[in-house]
């Protein structure tokens, strides 16, 4: 029997769940908190998964669901119907998501792991490597906003994250979300030519195909 919920729509439930918690629990938000120190000191690796699953606020939470809800089910249709199978590509989905949140911390972990005032939390690593590997399956895509191909918004990402990363004048992670990124192509396009080479042609025939005129002043 097909199960109701999508591993995707599950993430999002759970997510919300503990993060309404961590609004209003201060210990559990220190507890599940990224705080590179705290890993180095106690060796609480753990905290490279939570964190991914506390928000800073209402509209730091619902961005990061949205995007997880929209591009999520369509990764992981991907998965489920091309790459690794019903059983498998649930299973693969999982780590995918969970190694995002971990992979697209590890280069702040190293940089501020002897800052005891420095911390992050947020699905945004993740997140953005869900939207890379959308962009990867259909490059040419608009998005709505910004009104831009997939391929194009992906390098002005890169390159805004990068930039605003060594600019350091916010509190926003744009390490984590470069990093997030380069781990969702990555992942994609490795899995895809491991597990599902006709996919793989698939995408190398999307990006070959060229530009799209926009789909909203048609």
């Amino acid at each position: 029997m097909e199960p109701k919920l999508s591993i995707t729509l599950i993430l999002v439930i759970v997510t919300a769940l503990i993060s309404f918690k961590a609004f209003n629990d201060p210990a559990a938000r220190a507890q599940l908190i990224f705080h590179p120190a705290t890993i180095k000191r106690r060796g609480e690796y753990y905290r490279f998964i939570t964190s991914g699953f506390i928000h800073l606020d209402l509209t730091h939470l619902l961005l990061n669901m949205f995007v997880l809800w929209q591009v999520g089910e369509v990764v992981e249709t991907m998965f489920t119907d091309f790459i690794f199978g019903q059983v498998w590509g649930r299973i693969a989905f999982i780590g995918f998501y969970l190694s995002a949140i971990a992979v697209a911390s590890l280069p702040t972990y190293f940089q501020h792991q002897d800052q005891y005032g420095y911390s992050a939390l947020g699905a945004s690593g993740a997140t953005s490597a869900l939207i890379f590997a959308y962009i990867t399956l259909q490059p040419w895509d608009w998005f709505i906003f910004p009104p831009l191909p997939g391929l194009i918004l992906a390098i002005a990402y890169l390159l805004y994250s990068s930039y605003m990363d060594k600019k350091g004048s916010d509190n926003i992670g744009h390490n984590a979300h470069f990093w997030g990124a380069v781990y969702g192509l990555v992942f994609f396009l490795v899995s895809s030519w491991i597990f599902s080479p006709e996919l793989l042609q698939y995408i190398i025939q999307n990006l070959m195909a060229g530009p799209k005129p926009p789909p909203f002043f048609n």
